[in-house]
């Protein structure tokens, strides 16, 4: 019975198996990466402070390197590594070159939806 109880207990404290990311999920991933770093004219607002493309691209990199094994699918990486800032709860925007703002969690939804995979 102690061998029960000790096989039980190990079983409970073993951390459960990280599910990894696809290789489809990191394609999606690395596409809403790269639509944020393509964006022309774009300014990445994030706690009241405005950034280019590229430096809003190299934030949600650190993020999801950051996040590791948290992040599974492309949804993950949006709403853990690209909606809003994990310090000040604040929603990250995008200010497109017309002045008009969308929030980035909208613009990587609508961007995820129209993903094509590679084609072997």
């Amino acid at each position: 019975m102690k061998r029960f109880f000790g096989l039980l207990l190990c079983f409970l404290l073993t951390p459960c198996i990280v599910e990894a990311r696809s290789a489809l999920e990191e394609q999606k991933i690395q596409y809403l990466i790269d639509s944020l770093a393509d964006l022309k004219g774009a300014t990445f607002v994030r706690n009241g402070s405005e950034y280019d493309a590229k430096q809003a691209a190299d934030h949600v990199r650190m993020k999801l390197r950051n996040a590791g094994s948290h992040v599974v699918t492309a949804e993950d990486f949006i709403t853990l590594c690209a909606t809003g800032s994990s310090a000040s709860g604040q929603p990250y925007k995008i200010r497109f070159a017309d002045g008009h703002e969308v929030p980035s969690a909208t613009f990587l939804r609508e961007r995820l939806v129209q993903f094509r995979p590679p084609t072997q």
